[in-house]
């Protein structure tokens, strides 16, 4: 059987979507899914819907894997705390333990949620909600920013500008907002932003920690769905699409991270929440006029 080139094509196409969409405010799951939608990916032949549901996954692997190494000295260093901290029994490694309490509090609320509702949530996974996800989740960036971005609170203490310094009762208002991730179109990284700010954390900082927050995340729900896929699908032209999609998402997620903090440094994020009530707003009149037709 020979390569179906095209396909391989809309595999890369939807790989770089995702790189470009999973670690800003704008939901990479809506994007593949619409994005998928409209070239047709989930309609390429024999188990090609079970085949690009594994795939969008795999490529979240992918942009996973690019968080692990542009924050490796990070990631280790706080890692190897918590275990000293373990085994001194508190003597050393406190700031390692601290983040790392600090990430299973803040992952706990999506991780129950998910185990609780696991298909209800799978079943929102369609264009129609992505829509809503969009337009809903723009609006609440715009409003969220506008009254908690970078604020001083009112008993005067100014924003967290250290992950490290986190308190666990901002790790878990930022894991309560991760919740809204869930719903495909609001999108991870603008819900943990979101609850970073309220939560009196900076800008950079709310966007580190979402980074962080996405490994046990997304490795967590990605876990559970390679479980369930039907391996028995697989051919050449898929192989060859799984793996070139994993590594150019790896790729163009590392390249988007590195530049979305340095953009947060400096700039506001309203820009992402009036690009998603654009397009939803957009793609929301496409459909009700029959111009476009956006189908699983």
């Amino acid at each position: 059987m020979g390569l179906d080139l095209i396909y391989i094509l809309k595999a890369i196409f939807i790989a770089i979507v995702e790189g470009l969409t999973e670690f800003v405010p704008v939901s990479s799951t809506g994007h593949m899914i619409l994005f998928g939608s409209l070239i047709g990916f989930h309609n390429g032949g024999p188990g090609a819907q079970e085949f690009a549901s594994m795939f969008e996954v795999v490529i979240q692997l992918g942009a996973i894997l690019a968080v692990v190494v542009l924050y490796w000295k990070k990631l280790s260093g706080a890692i190897s705390e918590f275990f000293i901290f373990i085994f001194t029994g508190g003597k050393k490694g406190q700031t390692g333990f601290k983040f790392g309490i600090n990430v299973i509090i803040a992952s706990m609320p999506a991780l129950i949620m998910g185990l609780l509702f696991y298909k209800s949530i799978k079943s929102l996974f369609k264009p129609s909600a992505v829509v809503v996800g969009f337009i809903v989740g723009g609006i609440l960036l715009l409003v969220i920013e506008n009254r908690f971005r970078n604020k001083t609170s009112k008993s005067g203490k100014k924003p967290t500008v250290d992950v490290f310094d986190l308190t666990p009762m901002q790790s878990l208002k930022v894991g309560c907002f991760q919740v809204l991730a869930m719903w495909p179109g609001m999108s991870r990284s603008a819900s943990t932003i979101m609850g970073g700010w309220i939560s009196g954390i900076s800008t950079p900082v709310a966007a580190e920690f979402s980074f962080f927050l996405a490994i046990p995340a997304m490795i967590g729900s990605s876990g559970l769905d390679l479980f369930k896929f039907d391996y028995s699908i697989m051919n050449p032209t898929y192989a060859v699409a799984l793996i070139s999609g994993f590594v150019v998402a790896f790729i163009v997620s590392l390249v988007v991270m590195e530049m979305f903090i340095s953009y947060l440094q400096k700039k506001p994020m309203r820009i992402f929440a009036i690009y998603r009530i654009i397009a939803g707003i957009v793609l929301l009149g496409l459909s009700l006029t029959g111009i476009v037709t956006l189908t699983m």
